[in-house]
């Protein structure tokens, strides 16, 4: 090691050895989050930080195309407004937090830090929402909520997060259930296009969808150990918020109706999912979208003459092209850079030494799969971002293939259990009554849980996995985190 390197990038734990652990070194070697002395909440560092802002930024762009502004609601919720709607409430009574005193004063109706913002919503909306010329509202927010989780993990569940929450009220069902198919197709695109991360659509079992929706839709993701991640989840709540909280509007005919309502919503989670689908045993695998570093410039044999001056062009052609660039030229060695940001997961190393500038080249190395390629220099912004499509397809490939290996269909909970013990976790597809017993009981002897009711069905066999009476749906069932 040369006498000015820092110290080599520190080797994290393998996934086959302890996937917890190894989540863990990437979060925290990646440079990702740090703990704090807040039990359960984290800091966000910069370059984690930065990956949340390129999702923000693609999502919003998503959200504004379909019509929808931002908005900001109040943190606290007084008890009184969240006891309105009995089910939202009852759902979320064991993860809320409240405030009890204003400084010294204890405070009359104490407040709760949102966990959600339904109630809120359907506050304002009772009073600006009063003919059908108001309608629809099509709103959507970014801000932090707190839920009291008892077991923490970075990113994944954590008792302060970052999300954003849409929220939209309409004058009908079908607008309103049209609504929240379309932002759950939003969700479905931006994690399949931007993350390269394939998700199952479906809908929530009646026992597990939000409290107080009529039906709540989502998307399941398979991470590298097997087990699933929800992604995203958007609910149709029909009128029941809006009966409660007195909300009507005069319609075309001049008479009193209520309207009906949905919320979606995508946290700072997806940042987990990101690692558990795409990363390795030496760190990071960022899709191209969403890497704070696109592409870096490592130089070889930097003290020689010409070389800083070729990596300096290199980065200002490459920066020209509006790709994300950086250039290392640090007095750390070749190979603590190369360790450096294989750990950071950016998508694209280039390197380019004496011998590359004398025959006009460069080296691409392509983080998913550590490929090197020697291209020219003619025409390299064509060159990288053509590389760039390449790894997100190339991301994309991988995932779907490690789903589609643990993607197991089963006809009895014999056989889900013999599966589970031959090849580890992952989807389980299987036959279901629609009996909330079965479901139980289905997780009881096999230890995995349904995940959603699947848009595309399978007919797997005419009886329940369970009981073995009539079946009405085929299940994604599965371990989650």
């Amino acid at each position: 090691m040369a006498k000015n390197d820092k110290k080599m990038v520190d080797a994290i734990t393998s996934m086959d050895e302890d996937f917890a652990k190894w989540y863990t070194d990437i979060v925290k070697k990646a440079e990702l989050i740090e703990y704090t002395s807040v039990k359960g909440c984290m800091v966000i560092r910069p370059y984690g930080y930065a990956i949340w802002e390129n999702i923000q930024k693609i999502l919003d762009g998503m959200f504004k195309d379909t019509g929808h502004e931002n908005v900001c609601m109040p943190l606290f919720i007084p008890e009184s407004l969240l006891q309105k709607e009995k089910d939202h409430v009852e759902g979320f009574a064991p993860e809320v937090a409240w405030v009890t005193h204003g400084g010294s004063e204890k405070l009359e109706d104490r407040l709760c830090v949102r966990p959600t913002s339904e109630t809120l919503f359907c506050e304002h909306y009772a009073n600006i929402v009063h003919s059908y010329r108001d309608l629809p509202k099509l709103y959507n927010q970014w801000v932090n909520v707190v839920r009291w989780e008892k077991t923490t993990r970075p990113f994944l569940r954590s008792r302060e997060f970052l999300w954003q929450e849409g929220h939209t009220i309409h004058a009908t069902a079908e607008e309103a259930i049209e609504e929240t198919i379309k932002m759950l197709n939003v969700y479905t695109k931006f994690c399949q296009e931007y993350l390269a991360m394939p998700v199952v659509q479906g809908q929530k079992t009646e026992s597990d969808k939000f409290a107080g929706a009529v039906s709540t839709y989502c998307i399941e993701a398979l991470m590298h150990d097997g087990k699933a991640l929800q992604a995203g989840t958007s609910h149709y709540f029909g009128d029941g918020f809006a009966k409660a909280f007195g909300i009507e509007y005069t319609d075309k005919d001049n008479k009193k109706a209520i309207p009906h309502q949905t919320s979606w919503g995508v946290t700072t989670r997806l940042i987990g999912a990101i690692i558990m689908t795409h990363g390795d045993n030496n760190g990071l695998v960022l899709p191209p979208a969403v890497a704070p570093i696109q592409v870096v410039i490592v130089p070889i044999a930097q003290q020689k003459e010409g070389v800083l001056d070729k990596a300096h062009e290199l980065l200002d052609r490459i920066k020209s092209a509006g790709i994300r660039v950086k250039l290392d030229d640090s007095k750390n060695s070749a190979g603590w850079k190369f360790a450096e940001y294989e750990m950071k997961g950016v998508p694209i190393r280039i390197e380019i030494g004496p011998k590359d500038i004398e025959n006009n080249q460069c080296v691409v190395v392509t983080r998913h799969n550590r490929e090197k390629t020697i291209v020219s220099l003619d025409n390299l912004q064509q060159t990288i971002q053509d590389k760039l499509i390449e790894v997100r397809d190339g991301m994309y490939k991988n995932a779907f293939e490690n789903r589609e290996n643990r993607t197991y269909a089963c006809t009895s909970m014999d056989e889900i259990v013999k599966t589970l013990q031959t090849n580890g976790d992952g989807f389980i597809k299987a036959m279901w009554c629609g009996e909330e017993a079965c479901e139980d009981k289905v997780k009881e002897v096999t230890g995995v849980g349904s995940r959603c009711i699947p848009f595309e069905q399978e007919h797997l066999s005419d009886v329940c996995v369970c009981c073995g009476k009539p079946a009405k749906h085929m299940l994604y069932w599965g371990k989650a985190y």
